[in-house]
């Protein structure tokens, strides 16, 4: 099949796959962690004994961050790690990623990948008979059958076309594309 240029043969970029890629594992992060400082604890307004005369170290509340139930030193907060990253640099990463992969031999474009039974055992077989264990798949759209066959194989993932994301790129060693798949691509990438 012919690959279109602008897509499967592009210069790679390092830093910018590198930048689209961390922004995207960021961007997935819940970021709702939560922690209480001194002054949200419970309890402590009065002085637990008095200043001077006896003989032990001067305290002025029980919710410092020495004592137990005390607050803590740099209480972590609720806070968002997603980064901006613009549309065009997200769209040229893919592309590079894309080029990469073709350059290097990983990528496979066939005609259909359909695996008509629901079995595992059965997708085992043709992706043995492919010589692929670490593989991500793309096509046009799922079915049912073969979604439910690939799903429980480790190292192996489904996805369509408009689900193609850097981090599912860069996590599989081969990626296999329907040809329906690259009509896709290209079209949401021309």
């Amino acid at each position: 099949m012919q690959l279109n240029e602008s897509i499967f043969n592009r210069d790679y970029s390092e830093g910018l796959v590198h930048q689209v890629v961390t922004a995207y594992m960021t961007g997935a992060r819940q970021g709702t962690k939560a922690q209480k400082n001194r002054s949200e604890v419970s309890g402590g307004n009065k002085k637990p004994w008095k200043q001077k005369g006896s003989g032990r170290a001067r305290a002025g509340s029980t919710r410092g961050p020495l004592w137990r139930t005390g607050g803590v030193t740099f209480a972590a907060k609720p806070r968002d790690f997603t980064q901006k990253v613009n549309k065009k640099a997200y769209r040229e990463a893919i592309k590079a990623m894309l080029s990469e992969l073709n350059r290097l031999g990983r990528l496979l474009v066939v005609s259909d990948f359909v695996i008509d039974s629901r079995k595992t055992k059965d997708a085992i077989a043709k992706l043995q008979e492919m010589k692929m264990t670490n593989v991500l798949i793309i096509k046009d759209s799922l079915d049912e059958a073969t979604y439910y066959a690939l799903r429980n194989i480790p190292h192996v993932a489904i996805i369509d076309a408009h689900a193609i994301n850097p981090l599912a790129l860069i996590q599989h060693e081969n990626v296999i594309v329907t040809e329906a798949g690259v009509k896709k691509i290209e079209e949401m990438f021309s």
